[in-house]
């Protein structure tokens, strides 16, 4: 499924609407806690202090933190592609308006400077910038793989960036493949991709190293409509299935101990804005739920995730900062701004 088939399927959100779900509508923050275990929080809906007119989003697709602590939003706005908060969301700075299917965003630090890698779908392009827009790579749809014969077949979602400076993009809207680049962008292998089998990967929506064990770090990637993680090598060679059944995760985001996803929507409300938020710990196991269930679990499988707390619509991603906050980017949801969660 790419992703013009998936916003024909969902229902849109009415338009220039900046609003709170009906769960918290009319509370103080102080009166909702989310969440389970020892990761609960108060949520803060107001948190972006923009004035909307000015500084529009339409999707707020991904959030990252830089080495000087600002909060960074993507949007496929391309009045401001790229939104700088301050931590209290105070309004630094923004730029970008060449990002119509603005939607993967990565920090990485080269060298003591901090960088960002932007997939656009509508482009089916991956760039490489500073932390102010220059552009100082593009990375093309991958015709070395051989599994390509033209641009409109490649919509990258994602990137990760390896500590020797390789990329990795995930092809999440197009034909599920992650494509490995060195430093320089050239090609050096593909894998995952839709076939038979536990290797294979239905819409590759996101990925990230996890370097918990020093000893042996591995690739995480989403397998949404599967309801799944996978693991592989940091060559590409498949070690196992993280299943989460019902939840469509996007991409993982690691901090810390904890692995953190934002899941879409669920199975059992498919286009019924019944996402919510996970927590696993370091052993892939669910330790909290922000809107959703806690689940039991049998033989390691937890059992089916769903919304019980109408708090987000549509999350997409998960920013954690250096204070353990989160914000919450949401996809088709009202040309909402992100929303923060603060640890209680």
């Amino acid at each position: 499924m790419n992703r013009k088939q998936f916003i024909q399927q969902s229902s849109l959100a009415a338009t220039g609407m900046l609003y709170a779900p009906n769960i918290i509508r009319g509370l103080k923050n102080d009166d909702v806690i989310l969440g389970h275990n020892n990761k609960r929080y108060r949520i803060n809906t107001k948190w972006s202090q923009l004035n909307a007119a000015q500084y529009p989003v339409k999707d707020c697709h991904e959030m990252v933190q830089d080495k000087l602590g600002r909060i960074i939003l993507l949007t496929n706005e391309t009045k401001n592609n790229v939104i700088i908060y301050d931590k209290s969301g105070k309004l630094l700075s923004s730029w970008g308006h060449e990002y119509p299917g603005a939607h993967g965003l990565t920090l990485f630090n080269e060298n003591g400077e901090d960088f960002l890698y932007i997939c656009d779908n509508n482009l089916h392009q991956v760039f490489k910038t500073t932390i102010d827009g220059k552009v100082l790579m593009t990375l093309n749809y991958p015709k070395e793989t051989g599994q390509y014969t033209k641009a409109e077949e490649y919509v990258p979602t994602e990137t990760i960036i390896a500590p020797n400076g390789d990329i990795y993009v995930a092809d999440g809207y197009g034909k599920d493949f992650v494509i490995q680049y060195d430093y320089k962008g050239n090609y050096i292998r593909h894998f995952a991709g839709r076939g038979e089998g536990d290797k294979y990967v239905v819409n590759t929506h996101g990925i990230c190293i996890d370097n918990r064990d020093k000893n042996k770090p591995c690739l995480i990637v989403t397998s949404r409509v599967q309801n799944a993680f996978k693991r592989y090598t940091m060559d590409g060679v498949y070690i196992d299935t993280i299943p989460l059944p019902g939840a469509w995760v996007c991409r993982p985001v690691i901090k810390g101990d904890y692995l953190y996803v934002a899941v879409l929507q669920t199975n059992a409300r498919l286009d019924e804005k019944s996402g919510f938020v996970l927590i696993l710990d370091k052993n892939y196991k669910v330790v909290s739920n922000i809107g959703g269930n806690l689940p039991a679990y049998t033989n390691k499988t937890p059992e089916e995730m769903y919304q019980t707390v109408k708090v987000f619509d549509y999350p997409h991603d998960v920013c954690i900062d250096d204070e353990e906050n989160l914000y919450i980017a949401q996809w088709n949801s009202g040309h909402v701004y992100p929303y923060k969660l603060s640890p209680v």
